[in-house]
């Protein structure tokens, strides 16, 4: 085996990837040559062989990722059958409640909508066979996913039309997407900001006649003010108008 200073990190980013991670797009995360990476991947690759390890580290395509081993496919169905039995978690729910009322959604939308990674959540949900496949999209050609008919079942419903409303109070889900979306584009406003082109430019005559108000303003603001209880009586005019 090689130094550990390459292959550690290098079995870290292989256990985080979705999906499989090309030798320079790992070196350029290590900060080392492309040809050190592909030593070490393929070092690792024979270590875990000769080891008998449950996963291997395959190249597919151009890229490398983490796979478990065939002769472990039994085991591995019987545990995803029998979790059938058990809750969703919340992710989950999430992630289904997602899936039913903005459906047909693609996997990367869903994971936008939600902020996190939902491949794992979404797996499970097709292996519980609560959503499947809708096919790919026409725009992006992205598989699409939809809620199944044990889905419905579950439900308690004959079509999804039949879902309840997300909140009295609240917009349509790919509405409120949507106008999220638009706040994400738009850039803060600012006080000291450029003008946009729908900003109204007033006139000079209507500015003279703004500064005109703010100067009477401003005048009417300094002028002092005498209450009732500053103003002498009569008697007091008088003998202060007496000479001395």
């Amino acid at each position: 085996m090689r130094d550990t200073t390459v292959t550690a990190p290098l079995e870290a980013l292989l256990l985080m990837a979705t999906e499989p991670l090309g030798a320079a797009e790992l070196a350029q995360a290590l900060d080392v040559p492309t040809p050190v990476v592909w030593e070490a991947l393929e070092d690792l690759a024979t270590f875990y062989d000769e080891t008998g390890r449950g996963f291997a580290l395959r190249q597919v395509g151009e890229g490398w990722r983490f796979y478990t081993r065939p002769e472990h496919h039994e085991v591995i169905a019987a545990w995803l059958l029998e979790g059938q039995q058990g809750k969703l978690s919340q992710a989950a729910l999430e992630t289904l409640a997602v899936v039913a009322y903005l459906q047909p959604i693609s996997r990367s939308r869903v994971g936008s909508i939600r902020g996190v990674n939902v491949d794992g959540v979404m797996r499970t949900l097709a292996t519980r066979g609560l959503i499947e496949e809708a096919g790919p999209s026409e725009e992006t050609g992205a598989m699409l996913w939809r809620t199944s008919p044990l889905f419905l079942e579950k439900m308690g419903l004959t079509s999804t039309d039949e879902l309840p409303p997300i909140a009295p109070h609240l917009p349509e889900a790919s509405l409120l997407e949507a106008e999220l979306a638009g706040l994400a584009e738009t850039p803060a406003a600012r006080e000291d900001g450029p003008m946009t082109e729908n900003s109204e430019i007033p006139s000079a005559e209507q500015a003279a006649d703004w500064a005109d108000a703010e100067a009477a303003e401003s005048a009417r603001n300094d002028e002092p003010t005498i209450t009732a209880d500053e103003v002498p009586a009569e008697d007091e005019l008088d003998r202060l108008a007496e000479p001395s």
